[in-house]
């Protein structure tokens, strides 16, 4: 499957300054897949080295100091040929420090030696921290990248125009039955993979399971047991949250009498790896967003919407019946869009209560609502009272309806989110 993440690959072999790359993600984003596929592209061969538990190499690299003495190390582990500018080094599963010390020699002295490193928990980026690695992330797939796996290129291009200038898109109502097949099935590649060749519902259903059994696996890396528990508890309860007519988190309902103090530090391990994102309330609207947050308030939602889907133990025809339960998967929807776009999460609350969903801030430095539209409703005031009250450029709607201006409001459908990345 194409992904976009492989246009940054190709300008990082090609770059004179290249360091040894990170990539990060969750399980099951196709980070081993991607650039395994890079690899197999571009170099004469491929280098695949899984660190996990694998003590010889950790061992054998951590006497290392120099970057022949780490080839011939590397070459006698592997058995395999590792030639400059033709062989691409792939490290698997990492989560050593001394590994990645001893990779960041390629990183001080330029050389022609090109090496990838994945893993998948991003709390390690904190300890692989340096000026000699280069970091790259790999989310789930988004709509565009799902459209052209489907073999639709032609309708992202016809999306992208009719973003740019605010047109009507031709295709509407075909992308609208795609965008759904999509948030069924959501971006795991595999799922993806499934949902095109076979379509079986207890094969997909299957790839889920095996997706959720492995997150299972990388929370059980956390320390402290307790939190073990709590963070299965946390991430089973983010369907029953979404589903509540006020989304702000609430530990009690988690269990009776749950407090954030207890789970605090599940939480943060959820979010700060990218098994979950928080979208914090606004104490003020004003740049930076950033130090506006509200820590104590915020929602949750989960990294791809084709999870979601399985938590809440849908099905076709309970979806194309329930506004309300399709409203909460387009806004988990457009949640993670925004982060794949590389936006923060913040949502507005004004003392009568209400609500704009999401509210950005551009590179530029530009403050941007975005309301979604429940489909249950034609109407809502809370984007108007947001403008009335704060100054901005630009604000936007999001809705199952086609492209639009109205009363200066941008209206943008539900699919075509990922083009938010192309705001100034």
């Amino acid at each position: 499957m194409e992904r976009k993440i492989l246009k940054f690959l190709d300008h990082w072999k090609n770059d004179d300054n290249r360091k040894p790359l990170v990539v990060y993600g969750s399980k099951q984003v196709g980070k081993t897949y991607t650039v395994l596929k890079f690899g197999e592209e571009n170099y004469n061969n491929v280098v695949y080295i899984d660190s996990d538990n694998n003590e010889q190499l950790v061992s054998g690299l951590k006497k290392e100091k120099t970057i022949d003495s780490i080839i011939s190390k590397l070459k006698e582990i592997t058995s395999d040929v590792i030639e400059k500018n033709r062989t691409l080094i792939v490290i698997d599963n990492v989560n050593s420090v001394d590994i990645v010390n001893t990779i960041k020699t390629f990183g001080k002295f330029k050389n022609e030696y090109h090496v990838i490193l994945i893993t998948s928990l991003k709390e390690n980026l904190s300890r692989f921290k340096g000026v000699e690695l280069q970091f790259k992330s790999l989310m789930p797939m988004d709509f565009e990248e799902y459209l052209v796996a489907i073999g639709k290129e032609d309708l992202v291009d016809f999306i992208r125009v009719s973003f740019k200038n605010n047109s009507k898109m031709p295709f509407h109502s075909i992308a609208m039955e795609y965008f759904d097949d999509y948030i069924c099935t959501g971006g795991m590649p595999e799922a993806v993979s499934v949902s095109i060749n076979d379509g079986n519902l207890l094969l997909l259903n299957s790839v889920f399971d095996k997706i959720f059994d492995g997150y299972k696996k990388e929370m059980g890396l956390q320390e402290n047991l307790i939190d073990i528990t709590r963070s299965f508890e946390v991430y089973d309860s983010i369907s029953q949250q979404l589903q509540k007519p006020n989304k702000k988190f609430q530990y009690g309902l988690i269990k009776d009498g749950g407090r954030s103090k207890e789970y605090e530090n599940s939480l943060n391990f959820l979010h700060n790896n990218g098994f979950i994102y928080k979208c914090y309330k606004l104490n003020e609207v004003k740049s930076p967003l950033s130090a506006c947050k509200d820590k104590d308030n915020f929602r949750v939602y989960m990294n791809d919407t084709g999870l979601l889907y399985k938590k809440m133990h849908l099905n076709r025809t309970i979806l194309d019946n329930s506004p309300e339960l399709k409203s909460i998967l387009y806004e988990n929807s457009v949640a993670v869009s925004l982060i794949n776009c590389g936006y923060s999460l913040q949502y507005y609350q004004s003392l009568g209560k209400a609500i704009v969903d999401f509210v950005i801030q551009t590179r530029t430095g530009s403050i941007v609502p975005v309301e979604l539209v429940p489909l249950n409703k034609t109407k809502s005031k809370s984007l108007s009272q947001f403008t009335s009250k704060y100054e901005v450029k630009e604000s936007i709607r999001i809705t199952q309806d086609n492209f639009c201006v109205k009363k200066g409001v941008r209206y943008i459908p539900v699919y075509a989110t990922f083009c938010l990345s192309d705001l100034v």
